[in-house]
């Protein structure tokens, strides 16, 4: 029991210990570290060198180890000292790039945050993304285009784009990027309120074949969710497709003419809640898949960029 006490009043010792640590104790350090010499240090920091000397004492206590040695009449580190020095020389790093990239949003003319944004998205998520971000004060101006997959993921590749938004393309369209999921979406077969299917509780393979229907094209990344939704259903071929990614012609083709749109949820979502659209009483779970920020793998998203992905995530969660 009595171990178990001391155990206990250790860890708290430390933690008081490290509650100490101040930015100034790691600049300090380091700035010996590199110059092997306290007054040089002193020097560079624009400080006296008793006051490095007081600083370095301090860490030392806070440490719990010696962290410098004499060597002649110089200094230089010890076994700790080496340790502590990679990750102590980590934290300004990341400190000071922090301090950096907070400058860097607040210039009115810092680059532009460029944002390739699929149908999945364009319609749904990202106008509240954009306006969360407008709403955080961000001068940096936005840059959103919309495409087909293999458009955007190439401008992506190329540097021409620093976002792409939208669902998970297939493994050999993701050489050089990367893919964090946001959340999961499903394809459905949706019609006009006014669409003579609308009211229908149960819709056969003659419904469906029966009306044009709009499909995503055969670049796109839910195309193969939907060529193997029909095979797993044996619904064959609809004799009247148009292939489209345009939601705006989507939209206004399902409503006047009486297709069937087959699209992501959360393009039409909206429209939905509203009462505007149907979702015809189709199984599509098999179609779920995840949505989500596609960036280059190599490299590393400028502040505003990094900012809006940031927001991003934080509506979808």
């Amino acid at each position: 029991m009595n171990n178990v006490i001391f155990v206990g009043k250790h860890i708290d010792l430390n933690m008081n210990h490290l509650r100490r640590l101040k930015l100034r104790h790691l600049e300090a350090f380091v700035e010996v570290a590199r110059q092997n010499s306290v007054s040089r240090a002193a020097k560079a920091l624009n400080l006296t060198q008793p006051a490095v000397t007081r600083t370095l004492k301090e860490l030392e206590e806070i440490c719990g180890k010696p962290l410098l040695e004499k060597q002649g009449r110089g200094i230089k580190l010890s076994q700790f000292g080496e340790v502590f020095l990679r990750h102590a020389g980590q934290s300004l790093a990341s400190a000071r790039n922090g301090v950096k990239a907070l400058t860097q949003l607040s210039h009115s003319q810092g680059p532009k945050v460029r944002i390739g944004a699929l149908p999945t998205v364009a319609a749904s998520v990202m106008p509240q993304a954009v306006k969360a971000y407008l709403d955080a004060g961000m001068r940096n101006r936005l840059h959103i285009v919309t495409g087909e997959n293999e458009v955007l993921l190439n401008q992506l590749r190329n540097g021409d784009l620093d976002i792409v938004v939208g669902r998970l393309p297939a493994p050999e369209k993701m050489q050089g990027l990367t893919f964090e999921p946001a959340y999961r979406e499903r394809v459905v077969f949706a019609v006009s309120a006014s669409h003579p299917l609308a009211k229908t509780k149960q819709v056969s393979i003659q419904d469906l074949t029966a009306y044009p229907m709009l499909l995503p094209s055969a670049g796109s990344i839910i195309r193969p969710y939907v060529d193997r939704l029909f095979i797993e259903q044996g619904v064959p071929e609809p004799e009247s497709i148009i292939e489209t990614v345009s939601d705006s012609f989507g939209r206004a083709f399902a409503n006047d003419y009486d297709a069937i749109w087959v699209i992501s949820r959360g393009v039409i979502a909206s429209e939905i809640a509203s009462g505007l659209m149907i979702e015809l009483p189709v199984e599509t779970a098999t179609t779920l898949g995840s949505v989500g920020l596609s960036v280059k793998a190599e490299g590393q998203l400028e502040p505003a960029a990094q900012l809006f992905a940031e927001i991003f995530f934080g509506i979808c969660r």
